[in-house]
């Protein structure tokens, strides 16, 4: 019984991953490889792949940074009181529970150009809504909690005791985390920064209300796909999507490679 259980959890699976990556791969190639080259090569089709590219680099070194920095301080930091930490704890969850879609419409009600502070910038020349700075707010939003649930049970787990060891050794801050503290977490981070490209790669609801979505400005490769299927053009939709869904193969294959490392 435990078998058959087993080969339906895997068949069901199959028809809810697999199916529809086959379905995109076939599509991507309607007319041909010539119609995928068409599809992907595209002067908008470059230009948002470029675009989720670079917000890709952005967000990513953001998060790595700042994600484990403040998992050190939620974990290690003592001066920050009990109700504090917990605060901070729910502010970084604040993500997983609510919809990219309102988050996306948070930043255009705080910074978008009917708003106090988006018409003070724009008149500083800078722009956040409809421009590359909102994208990147919007995804930093979205992908705030992934590096940082990840580290945080890590230096939970390892204690304290060898960074209190080396600090009273006389070792400086900086070199504590890179000759203890780092060794004992880089698994962790790795595994948080695959997450977040991953997720990057598809976020599409903050990124559309942030962005409008405009052509060879702020289109990032998942609104091209919407785009594409809005104006009926499913060959190109389709090829730009088998590109983001070989990415997240490849992403995916990478994440298990790094979780048998951090579980060796």
């Amino acid at each position: 019984m435990r078998r058959l259980w087993i080969g339906l959890t895997f068949v069901l699976f199959g028809l809810l991953l697999g199916v529809p990556v086959v379905r995109i791969a076939i599509g991507a190639f309607d007319g041909g490889v010539q119609g995928f080259i068409d599809g992907v090569g595209r002067p908008e089709a470059l230009h948002a792949l470029m675009m989720t590219g670079i917000i890709v680099v952005i967000v990513t070194a953001i998060n790595t940074v700042f994600g484990v920095m403040l998992a050190l301080y939620l974990v290690r930091a003592n001066w920050l009181g009990p109700q504090l930490k917990r605060l901070l704890n729910s502010v970084v969850d604040l993500p997983f529970a609510v919809s990219p879609i309102i988050g996306g419409l948070m930043i255009v009600l705080l910074l978008g150009p009917d708003a106090a502070l988006g018409a003070l910038l724009n008149k500083a020349g800078i722009d956040i809504v409809y421009a590359l700075p909102g994208m990147v707010i919007a995804t930093l939003f979205v992908t705030f909690p992934l590096i940082i649930r990840e580290v945080m049970p890590v230096l939970q787990e390892i204690g304290a005791s060898q960074e209190e060891a080396a600090h009273m050794l006389g070792a400086y801050p900086w070199t504590t985390f890179w000759r203890v503290t780092w060794p004992s977490i880089r698994w962790s981070v790795v595994y948080g920064v695959v997450l977040t490209v991953a997720r990057t790669l598809g976020e599409f609801g903050a990124v559309l209300v942030v962005s409008g979505n405009i052509l060879f400005k702020t289109q990032t490769a998942t609104t091209l796909v919407y785009q594409d299927v809005e104006n009926f053009n499913v060959t190109a939709a389709n090829s730009v999507a088998l590109v983001l869904a070989a990415c997240s193969v490849g992403l995916l294959l990478f994440m298990e490679w790094v979780k048998s490392r951090k579980e060796s």
